[in-house]
């Protein structure tokens, strides 16, 4: 992290991480005394209590780096927004699509009954992740074998919530990249289906499972576009921290639950169709740097300047308080446990900040099917197996996909045996394959593991 965006990044993180650790306290609390005696009563509670935090998050999206998000829907759409449960199927363009949903959610007047569902490590994240697990969002292990109870009991679960509540399901799968829409391109080729250009092909069994279990108390789903315009550059989260301005396009379009077909496969199917009209849309896009739908009014609300203003005139005047009562900055043991504690808010902050970026889960190495070589197998090394057995640059790009399907993990989860002599996947649809690594070269380890 650059020291001047570190200048910046620090005092920011201790303000977070400060007032995160008041809000994790409280929820705590709130989750062992009240949750016992009325899961209602604790989730009125606690919706307010997580707003006092992600609202930091919104203040760094609109006051801090003033990036504008730009809403087009038709009247009744955004006239419901906010009032009704609802199902959201968004895109996943960008570093910061999650974020984006929590500012459309604030300005609907749902925040705090805002929920997702995220791969399990997100629930680690500290202060964040903990807030969002007391906050009732669906972790999965990426393994539908054990994903498939946890969606069901966790869509179960929300049947007497009390609040209207948005559910945001990321059905691609992972972050939109231009290696993994390589990859997608080439699967649908090989399978006879819509070659995509601008969004990755939709793992469908957890759509169907969300679907099926909660036709009948959530009234909507949200086939939500997200677009960043082509003259402005992608926001991230370090950006956001920098203070870099930016642009978001939403499109959001209402669909009836009743509306859907009954069974699995035609509600599978219908997802798809979903994504083929949003990349056709997404291509109107580009050529008009906007979606056609009547552009909504949504100025950004006060209450999250207002709300880090607190928290900020809190801490503050806590510090001081402190520092006046303490010899902490007087002595040199003082000094060291200080300077420990900014370097924790530091590392802390880079975890988030990486933890966002989808270029994490760019190609990289593959390990070797020979333990002999001792050493990682890498895109060069097989370019250079692919050129010795004379198969040309079909072979080659077959090679680099199975490089990045193996590096990937958040995309296709494979898992190497203890001397990567065999890989065991879990597909997206939950079939179980096992294969030899020579068996991968082809292009059969992302039909395994793709649909």
């Amino acid at each position: 992290m650059a020291i001047a965006a570190a200048a910046v990044i620090v005092p920011l993180g201790v303000l977070f991480f400060l007032s995160g650790l008041v809000v994790n306290f409280i929820q705590a609390v709130c989750f062992v005394l009240l949750r016992p005696l009325s899961k209602n009563t604790y989730r009125r509670v606690n919706e307010v209590v997580a707003e006092l935090l992600w609202l930091e998050l919104v203040w760094l999206i609109d006051w801090w780096a003033g990036v504008k998000i730009q809403l087009y829907t038709d009247s009744e759409t955004f006239k419901l927004m906010g009032k009704e449960h609802a199902l959201l199927i968004p895109n996943h363009r960008s570093d910061i699509d999650w974020l984006v949903g929590w500012v459309l959610a604030q300005r609907s007047g749902c925040l705090g009954s805002s929920l997702a569902v995220m791969k399990n490590s997100s629930k680690l994240l500290p202060v964040i992740g903990w807030s969002m697990w007391f906050s009732e969002y669906l972790f999965l292990e990426r393994s539908w074998a054990k994903d498939e109870s946890t969606l069901k009991l966790g869509f179960q679960r929300l049947r007497d919530f009390p609040l209207p509540f948005w559910l945001a399901l990321f059905v691609e799968g992972t972050r939109f990249t231009q290696a993994k829409l390589l990859a997608a391109q080439e699967y649908a080729t090989s399978t006879g289906m819509p070659v995509p250009r601008n969004v990755l092909i939709p793992r469908t069994k957890g759509f169907v499972t969300a679907v099926s279990h909660m036709r009948s108390f959530v009234p909507a789903i949200y086939d939500v576009t997200v677009a960043i315009p082509k003259t402005l550059p992608a926001p991230t989260m370090l950006r956001l921290f920098k203070g870099q301005s930016s642009m978001v396009h939403v499109h959001i379009k209402r669909h009836l639950m009743k509306d859907l077909p009954e069974t699995d496969d035609a509600v599978a199917q219908w997802c798809r169709d979903v994504f083929v009209a949003k990349d056709k849309l997404l291509d109107k896009h580009i050529a008009d740097n906007s979606f056609d739908e009547q552009l909504q009014d949504t100025d950004r609300p006060l209450k999250s300047l207002l709300v880090v203003i607190s928290w900020a005139s809190l801490l503050i005047f806590g510090a001081y308080k402190f520092f006046q009562t303490s010899s902490l900055l007087s002595s040199w043991k003082g000094l060291t446990f200080s300077a420990i504690g900014l370097a924790i808010v530091t590392f802390l902050m880079q975890i988030l900040i990486q933890f966002s970026q989808s270029e994490q889960s760019t190609p990289a190495k593959v390990v070797p099917s020979n333990p002999e070589n001792g050493g990682e197998y890498s895109v060069t090394q097989q370019d250079k197996q692919c050129e010795k057995r004379g198969r040309g640059d079909s072979a080659r790009f077959r090679h680099i996909n199975f490089c990045f399907v193996l590096d990937a993990m958040e995309y296709y989860p494979i898992f190497c045996a203890k001397h990567a002599s065999k890989l065991s996947t879990t597909g997206a649809e939950g079939e179980d394959v096992e294969m030899t690594l020579s068996d991968a070269e082809g292009w059969w380890v992302l039909q395994s593991c793709f649909l």
